[in-house]
């Protein structure tokens, strides 16, 4: 390789272009090639690197003359607030550009790049530069409680607000929406929160304290707005706020509202239909059991691919009967592992105790396992003596693998298949609520213990996935095209991992010292920065 300098005039004026470029041969031709222009680099820096390719019996080339130091992860920052301020997220949250709203963006970003508590994030300021691209000086530790708690404040002040936007961009008259509701449970002494208690664990984490989230998403699962509810409310109670909310604070008429079993019961559909709504839901064991009872279905109606029944009583409703035969080998075999564990947990009762304590204990494990209307059990003379019920085991296994999609919506308007596709998008909901918990955000722990703070570290959660989603939706086209199984590459974690490697570092070449030099991405991490629409 070799320095080449390039003298040119245009109108009057002199121009030099100063190159690193390197020979080769190709079919017996001697070539030459641009590997850099360096033209804009200091000409100090510039002779320093002449230096470094002179080659003489004198001088040979030191490796030590050339240095990198204070190396950032640059490539996954600047593309994620790149994403942010194509989409208009930060003029969402605030129309100006001030400091606070920058540490927002700031948190957003580091919510995916970087999970975990804010106070790491402010450690991060050597790592990353997140922070400086966000309006931080270089290599300065923003302090935790001016530069997050204090913008994390103002942020809630701004949910409603956001939240409009959010839904103006997203929903209009007549769009589906869909809504699910989950928890996430609390470690430590919450005695001053009017949220945080005790209530039905969707983790699973009994003996925790806890909170309600529910999201609101389009028909695709973008998410639009979530609320935090208290740990001990009923999923069916949060339905009517969710609908008054669309209809009045943002405005959208004529909704399709798609909620599951436990929450779109007849009374709240009956609230969500007073806002002008119609609804999409799935029936309950029971609520089939009634119709099998009432001959409005049959079992052989099962055997129809999107059999459709029009209720008798109302005409406007329609039920879309359903079967699934590997959801009927997993619910036949989900009900024998459950009535062997009772059966077991039934055997570990103390013999020698009081038919008090021990109608208690089986009390108990019902309360554990509902599965008592299996069972016929009596305690006498301090013996526990119990059976299965076959024929309820009967009756319950004829609708294995049978499900029932209730809906209000007219065939014109979607069609029984398009009902039970509808339906099903609320598998988008649940994978928003795996990614914030879990795979990607981590919204636990949750280090806050008032409840101002809870609700916006939560809502802070949702504006990473709302990030999230616009990516993958960006990257579609290579993860479409990416393998199965082992032969599969792609997923969010290493695209973001791939731009992570793209750093912005001092380099030291002699005695001159070059600040900002970034990595020249590869040829796949220039794929996805395409793919991206992101310019580094």
């Amino acid at each position: 390789m070799f320095i080449d300098e390039i003298v040119s005039k245009k109108n009057g004026k002199k121009y030099k272009t100063t190159l690193i470029r390197e020979t080769f041969r190709e079919k017996n031709k001697v070539l030459h090639r641009t590997i850099a222009n360096i033209s804009k680099l200091p000409d100090a820096c510039i002779e320093e690197i002449k230096r470094f390719f002179k080659k003489g019996p004198s001088q040979n080339i030191d490796y030590k003359d050339l240095q990198t130091f204070a190396s950032k992860e640059y490539g996954a920052s600047w593309a994620l607030l790149s994403i942010i301020r194509d989409l208009g997220i930060d003029s969402m949250i605030f129309s100006k550009k001030i400091q606070w709203r920058e540490d927002i963006l700031a948190m957003i970003i580091g919510r995916i790049i970087y999970p975990g508590s804010k106070l790491l994030l402010t450690h991060l300021f050597s790592d990353t530069v997140l922070w400086e691209l966000c309006g931080h000086p270089y290599n300065t530790k923003p302090d935790v409680q001016k530069h997050c708690y204090g913008p994390l404040d103002l942020l809630l002040k701004r949910q409603e607000a956001i939240q409009n936007k959010l839904a103006k961009k997203h929903l209009e008259k007549g769009c589906v929406v869909l809504f699910d509701i989950t928890s996430t449970y609390f470690e430590g002494e919450y005695e001053d929160s009017e949220i945080v208690t005790y209530g039905y664990n969707r983790d699973r984490k009994r003996g925790f304290e806890q909170v309600n989230i529910g999201l609101l998403t389009d028909k695709k699962g973008c998410p639009i707005a979530t609320e935090t509810f208290a740990g001990n409310i009923p999923d069916q109670v949060t339905v009517q706020g969710q609908a008054k909310k669309i209809s009045n604070k943002f405005n959208v008429k004529n909704v399709i509202f798609v909620g599951d079993r436990g929450m779109l019961t007849p009374k709240r559909i009956e609230e969500v239909n007073a806002e002008g709504f119609q609804t999409i839901t799935a029936l309950t064991h029971k609520q089939m059991e009634n119709l099998l009872e009432k001959k409005v279905i049959s079992l052989n109606f099962f055997q129809t691919k999107y059999f459709t029944v029009v209720d008798p009583e109302n005409s406007q409703i329609r039920y879309v009967l359903c079967f699934n035969p590997q959801r009927k080998e997993e619910e036949r075999q989900t009900r024998l592992d459950l009535i062997k564990k009772v059966e077991e947990e039934l055997g570990k009762i103390p013999k020698k105790i009081s038919n008090q304590k021990k109608s208690a204990a089986v009390g108990k494990i019902w309360k554990t396992y509902p599965m008592e209307k299996f069972f016929t059990w009596t305690v006498e003379n301090q013996v526990l003596t119990f059976s299965l019920k076959a024929d309820k085991i009967a009756q319950e296994e004829q609708l294995d693998g049978c499900y029932i999609i209730r809906t209000d919506v007219p065939t014109e308007i979607l069609s029984s298949e398009e009902v039970v596709k509808t339906y099903k998008k609320l598998a988008h909901v649940e994978k928003a609520f795996r990614i914030i918990k879990t795979t990607v955000l981590e919204i636990r722990p949750v280090r806050h213990h008032l409840d101002n703070r809870i609700k916006a570290h939560i809502f802070l959660c949702m504006l990473p996935y709302y990030l999230q989603w616009h990516i993958c939706e960006r990257l579609g086209p290579l993860l479409k095209k990416d393998g199965t199984g082992q032969e599969r590459r792609y997923n969010f974690s290493l695209v973001l991992e791939r731009l992570k490697a793209l750093r912005s570092e001092k380099v030291k070449i002699g005695s001159v010292v070059i600040e900002g030099v970034k990595t020249r991405p590869d040829q796949e991490q220039t794929k996805i920065l395409d793919l991206l629409r992101v310019a580094l």
